[in-house]
């Protein structure tokens, strides 16, 4: 059976504390338990009787052992709480002073702010007391100088008044003094006079006399001699004769030295050979003469099959020169700039003809002159041995439809003065029109045309064509010539221009042409003649913007003239008919009566 026994814990050891040592010592001392030394002997003997005592000792030890071990590791616990304290309260120190110095910052920053304010203050306030200080000088000065100027403007006054009163008291005696010299030599001057008068009367008297006679005498022995009146009748007539004879002949001759070697108004550009032109430009009129047939399409770039139509139209005109046979009349429209104008002057040069530039818009400011130029323009065409292709740019603005818009009695009369000289096919002319609106034609005029070829804007590939055209033309050939200032950065051209052909999408021809002229007047503006890459994208995007500022303008254009139309229709379906009298109407009908039918084929506009 185990003995159960308590020993009492060492001291110092457990959870107590050095006060309770105490009192337990205390109680000890003063009030002793003797029945716990015999319960203490007791358990002893017992101990010494179990054979687990020595095991129990050890166990005991180990114990204790154990628990100076946990009470050294709570005091150095303590001990590290201490110095985590201490780091703890260093810490807060620092952070406070931090502090302290953050605010003492802050409060010197407020200072220093407050200081620059008060003295920006004080310096504004100098300033505004020296503006003041100098308007007043300023002032002040502008008041003297006024009163200066008043004062010398008051002097000068003066002394014109002065020397008016002067001069006016000279004149008047200068006056007085000649009134008393003339009334003085009165007489001697009448005399001097009535001398004078009787000797101009007497030198002319004798002139007249004398003139009478030898026109009396040279008259009577012209009168009494008849072969004297014969043979002056004879030289009056014969020289009158001659003046008049010569004066026509020479207007004959010069009509006709005009007609055919001179240029009609109406024509601005022409290839013919004109005096003038062979004056001014001797050199370009002998290469004129003599140049052969060259490719119609040099330096055209346009559509694969547009340029195989084209290419067509010029063989067959070549061959219908040589061969003496009719032309065809062609009308080309499209955008502006799509190669219109330069294909005319290339078909003219490849067939061996002439060509001849005209206006449409030339023809309004004419008036009445109109219809004669008009004639003299196709009179002066059939004069040519070679033939002429007659190009009429902005035909529109002249041959619109007669039946739709109100045009004037002149327009009307070129109209048809064009109309009567092109009825029927040609072997001096073909007739080329170009027209950005085709639909304005009169259905007369539509009759006229043997084909019709449209000018389209170019396509990207077209588009990366004329760039690389225009790039080796207007930059690489003046970079390359060794007198040249133009010179050109190091960059992939053809990669530039690819790139240039896509963002110039819309663009025509004649836009892509100055895009080419801008690069090299850009080049000739730099410091040092250099195109770069920068200079062509700027460029570029300039005329990107340009041209979508252009197509945005056109059409508010569109959408005004649509506008314009349809309230016009509007207005005229709303009001009445109009009061027709008998006599007009019966005008009228003559007048419908007299003019030619439309064809079957095309109907009236």
């Amino acid at each position: 059976m185990p003995i159960h026994f308590q020993v009492p814990p060492p001291p110092g050891a457990g959870g107590s504390d050095g006060d309770d040592g105490k009192k337990r010592n205390s109680k000890m001392e003063y009030s002793f338990d003797s029945s716990a030394l015999e319960r203490a002997a007791k358990a002893a003997k017992e101990l010494e009787s179990s054979k687990h005592a020595k095991e129990a000792l050890v166990l005991i030890q180990e114990q204790e052992r154990t628990k100076a071990l946990e009470h050294q590791k709570q005091i150095k616990e303590y001990e590290a709480h201490l110095e985590q304290l201490k780091i703890e309260q260093v810490r807060a120190v620092a952070e406070e002073r931090r502090k302290t110095m953050s605010e003492e910052t802050k409060q010197h920053q407020y200072k220093a702010q407050y200081d620059d304010q008060l003295a920006r203050k004080r310096y504004e306030d100098q300033l505004a007391q020296q503006a003041h200080m100098n308007e007043e000088n300023l002032r002040k000065q502008e008041e003297s100088v006024k009163k200066q100027e008043a004062m010398r403007i008051a002097t000068m006054e003066k002394e014109a008044e002065i020397r008016h009163k002067h001069d006016l008291m000279r004149i008047e005696a200068e006056m007085r003094a000649r009134g008393q010299v003339e009334r003085e030599n009165r007489d001697i001057i009448k005399e001097q006079i009535r001398l004078r008068a009787e000797e101009d009367r007497k030198t002319k008297i004798d002139a007249i006399n004398t003139y009478g006679q030898v026109l009396g005498t040279g008259l009577s022995t012209f009168l009494n001699n008849w072969n004297m009146i014969t043979a002056f009748a004879g030289g009056a007539t014969l020289v009158i004769g001659g003046y008049y004879g010569v004066k026509h002949s020479f207007g004959l001759v010069f009509r006709a030295v005009e007609s055919r070697l001179g240029k009609p108004s109406l024509v601005r550009e022409t290839s013919r050979f004109t005096v003038g032109r062979a004056f001014k430009h001797p050199i370009q009129t002998v290469k004129n003469m003599i140049r052969k047939p060259d490719d119609p399409l040099k330096g055209i770039i346009l559509k694969p099959s547009l340029e195989e139509k084209l290419r067509d139209i010029a063989i067959a005109t070549r061959h219908t020169k040589k061969n003496n046979g009719y032309f065809r009349n062609i009308l080309m429209y499209g955008p502006p700039g799509t190669g219109k104008t330069m294909f005319a002057k290339s078909l003219a040069k490849h067939s061996g003809m002439h060509y001849a530039i005209m206006t449409g818009g030339d023809i309004a400011p004419m008036g009445k002159e109109g219809v004669t130029a008009m004639h003299k323009v196709f009179d002066w065409a059939h004069t040519s041995s070679k033939g002429v292709v007659l190009f009429v740019d902005e035909a529109d603005a002249f041959l619109r439809k007669r039946s739709v818009e109100v045009i004037s009695e002149d327009m009307r009369a070129a109209l048809n003065a064009f109309l009567y000289r092109t009825g029927e096919q040609s072997q001096k002319f073909m007739l080329v029109l170009a027209s950005n609106q085709p639909e304005q034609f009169d259905w007369a005029i539509n009759d006229r045309l043997d084909e019709m070829v449209e000018f389209e804007i170019p396509t990207f590939e077209e588009r990366e064509r004329l760039v690389r055209h225009y790039f080796q033309k207007f930059v690489l050939d003046p970079a390359t010539a060794k007198s040249g200032r133009l010179r050109v950065a190091e960059f992939d051209y053809g990669k530039k221009c690819q790139e240039i052909a896509e963002k110039t999408e819309g663009l025509s021809g004649r836009e892509i042409s100055k895009l080419a002229v801008a690069w090299q007047a850009k080049a000739y503006a730099s410091e040092k003649g250099v195109l770069t890459e920068e200079m062509i994208d700027d460029i570029v995007n300039d005329s990107v913007q340009q041209h979508a500022k252009k197509v945005a303008w056109q059409h508010g254009e569109v959408l005004t003239d649509v506008f314009y139309r349809t309230s016009k229709d509007r207005h005229m379906s709303i009001m009445p008919p109009p009061q027709v009298s008998k006599s007009t109407l019966s005008s009228s009908v003559q007048e419908t009566k007299q003019s030619p039918s439309p064809p079957q084929d095309c109907p009236p506009s």
